[in-house]
């Protein structure tokens, strides 16, 4: 319970800082660097939760392994040998 409480406060206060921001940013003419760089960081952590997904969750997902197996079959081929210059 005190998890959930801390998690929700520090996403309530990281949520405040960033409107700060922005809006300073909109509104204030002597604003810097430091709101940029606020506002700037706080949109790009923004889009991080929407592309992350659990693996096992996640659809199309593909099976673990699978990138090994196909590097241990690349000697295998179902192509016709190449033409030789003197056959």
């Amino acid at each position: 319970m005190a998890g959930r409480i801390a998690r929700w406060g520090a996403a309530l206060g990281c949520g405040a800082l960033w409107w700060w921001a922005v809006l300073r940013l909109a509104l204030a003419p002597d604003a810097g660097a430091l709101e940029g760089a606020v506002a700037t960081g706080g949109w790009g952590l923004s889009l991080l939760p929407v592309h992350c997904v659990p693996k096992a969750r996640a659809a199309g997902a593909l099976a673990s392994g699978r990138w090994t197996e196909a590097w241990r079959m690349s000697g295998v081929t179902r192509a016709s040998p190449r033409p030789r210059s003197d056959g």
